[in-house]
């Protein structure tokens, strides 16, 4: 009789390994970086605060943080995983000068934060260039989705707070660009605040989309050709008031709340006025409809708005609230847009649930718990976290087709960065040899060549 020894072969593990590297496929990101420029730019920005003889770049140590939190760290030390492969990474500084230049740069405040944020706007614009048809402003306007963030802290780090689910921590605001069906998004902007601040405070609005503006190029920064999308937490006077003024004039779709006056216009809607909601494929979506309100309602706020509902069966299971009606859920939103039919401007407002999306990858990616305590080192770790996003949107926009450009940073983590490869020399060149077995080592080599095709910034 056969002794069975396990389900899995034995194997025998030990140290003394030469020429492996771990991780190997996080050259697509590293190669993302020099082609985009952001290796240059950031250290073009992050110059003033270079300590003469200095051996570390602090614009490639933030850099580095970056590609480490993209990788799946989540505190300034996981650094170390670059500092193991410099032959994919280079010299990589120590913990304790990563600590010195973070605790710089919040020292400086809204300095360093505008002069990454700059170089951040500077490297995007070219990204696109570079991206053609797979750029997010392909069909001439560029949508923001403006959401919330609950990040929990599980110590007394400043201006941590009790937050409206009765939790403890902060509460960011982040404002994403919508790259569509066929991608993912790329942060354009990421204000931090204390737990307890209010999901509909006009300011902070008002400040994101502020922020996300000026990362976008020249010509999206006032005009119709860029859309701002928010739940209903934007649906206030003082933020509508500022996307209209004059000389900005941006376009928007922003969720209402249903207040009685609302309410009361949707009980009067005859049936006939009711169209039926649509699916992106233009196929009828079963069980909901769409009306236009006008009259009262609109009193008071900008001139041109309109004001969209949608009544829907509920979920199985789902609670009704007591705005709804007839045993529909009833949901409102306002646009300015004029040139649409009702039922395509509903669809446009619904695709802003691809924020969920685009949140669920940041809590994948650092944003889990702000590792530091004091709220401006805090701030500056938003900043790398939104380059490692940067980094993980830019990528597949540039170097992978087909769904694998809709993967999430966990996905692209277990298919493609986690790769091992072995390091030659050749020619005098390194060249990193993925495994032959691997699933997806054909994506890895497309991507790189497609990368390495592309031309070196100026």
């Amino acid at each position: 009789m056969k002794k069975r020894t396990g389900l899995y072969p034995r194997v025998r593990v030990e140290g003394g390994g030469r020429g492996v590297v771990s991780q190997s496929g996080a050259a697509l990101l590293v190669e993302t970086a020099r082609k985009a420029g952001l290796d240059v730019a950031l250290s073009a920005a992050l110059a003033p605060w270079r300590k003469e003889r200095a051996l570390h770049d602090p614009g490639k140590i933030l850099l580095d943080v970056a590609l480490a939190v993209a990788l799946g760290g989540d505190c300034l030390a996981d650094v170390a995983m670059l500092r193991a492969e410099p032959a994919v990474f280079g010299p990589v500084a120590s913990d304790p000068t990563v600590s010195r230049l973070v605790d710089t740069l919040a020292a400086a405040g809204p300095k360093a934060l505008t002069a990454i944020r700059r170089a951040r706007a500077e490297v995007r614009e070219r990204v696109w260039r570079l991206a053609r048809e797979a750029a997010p402003d392909a069909g001439g306007e560029v949508i923001v989705d403006i959401d919330g963030v609950l990040v929990l802290a599980h110590s007394e780090k400043e201006h941590a707070a009790k937050t409206w689910k009765k939790t403890f921590g902060h509460h960011p605001l982040f404002a994403f660009v919508d790259h569509g069906r066929d991608g993912s998004g790329e942060p354009v902007a990421g204000l931090l605040r204390p737990g307890n601040a209010g999901s509909n405070t006009a300011a902070d609005h008002i400040e994101a989309a502020r922020l996300a503006l000026a990362q976008l190029p020249n010509k999206y920064r006032r005009g119709r050709r860029a859309l701002i999308r928010t739940d209903s937490g934007g649906g206030t006077h003082k933020f509508l008031n500022w996307l209209t003024a004059r000389g900005r004039w941006l376009s928007y779709s922003v969720g209402m709340t249903i207040t009685d006056a609302i309410h009361a216009a949707v009980l009067l809607i005859p049936a006939s006025a009711w169209t039926p909601a649509v699916e992106p494929g233009a196929e009828v979506r079963d069980g909901a409809w769409v009306a236009e309100l006008a009259g009262d309602v609109l009193k008071g706020w900008p001139k041109g708005m309109r004001l969209i509902v949608r009544k829907e069966r509920p979920h199985p299971g789902a609670q009704l609230r007591f705005t709804d009606a007839d045993g529909m859920r009833l949901t409102c939103f306002a646009t300015n847009t004029t040139h649409a039919p009702i039922a395509q401007l509903e669809l446009r407002h619904r695709q802003r649930a691809r924020a969920e999306d685009r949140i669920r990858a940041a809590r994948d990616t650092g944003l889990r718990n702000l590792p530091l305590h004091d709220a401006a080192q805090n701030q500056i770790w938003l900043e790398i976290v939104q380059l490692a996003l940067d980094l993980l949107a830019w990528m597949p926009m540039l170097a992978l087709t087909g769904p694998a450009r809709r993967w999430e940073p966990k996905r692209l983590r277990l298919r493609l960065f986690s790769a091992a490869a072995q390091l030659v020399t050749a020619s005098r060149r390194r060249v990193l040899r993925l495994a032959r077995q691997w699933p997806w080592t054909d994506v890895i080599a497309g991507a790189f060549e497609r990368l390495q095709a592309l031309p070196n910034p100026g």
